[in-house]
């Protein structure tokens, strides 16, 4: 089943079992989905382009938790958490720390990275391999740090 048919199909379920965090997070989902449609007048269908859009939302949620727990909000961080536990649910696994270093290694032999001037090549290399299962801003922190190292 498309990641598009999925979401419906479950804010339909939730909508039919009261789950409010669930049909809030699925409707938002779709919203998202909409909004670009339209600004794209494209009908989107391609789960890495919906997968895009869910990144795209977790780190949202998780910037907000961050300025939340500044503000000594922790009944709003909650929420945010529950939200980013729900957009998990539609995105693929997550990579462990081993297996990105792995492609770190893998990406910088691939593109003959030797010092930071490369990162650019080495970060496009990698976006493809690692689409929606890390998340870029860590992966890019590690491999800075390991051209830092290099040069």
């Amino acid at each position: 089943m498309k990641l598009k048919a999925r979401i419906q199909e479950n804010m339909k379920d939730a909508m039919r079992s009261g789950n409010s965090d669930q049909l809030k997070v699925t409707r938002l989902i779709l919203s998202s989905i909409k909004q670009i449609e339209i600004d794209t007048r494209e009908t989107i269908e391609e789960d890495s382009a919906i997968l895009v859009i869910l990144n795209k939302m977790v780190k949202q949620r998780r910037d907000s938790i961050a300025l939340f727990e500044q503000g000594n909000r922790k009944d709003l961080a909650e929420i945010e958490l529950t939200e980013i536990t729900i957009l998990k649910k539609y995105l693929p696994e997550q990579l462990s720390e081993n297996k990105i270093d792995q492609l770190i290694n893998q990406s910088l032999i691939e593109s003959s990275a030797e010092d930071i001037t490369k990162m650019g090549a080495v970060m496009s290399i990698l976006k493809e391999k690692v689409s929606g299962r890390a998340d870029m801003s860590i992966i890019s922190q590690k491999v800075k740090a390991r051209l830092s190292k290099i040069s």
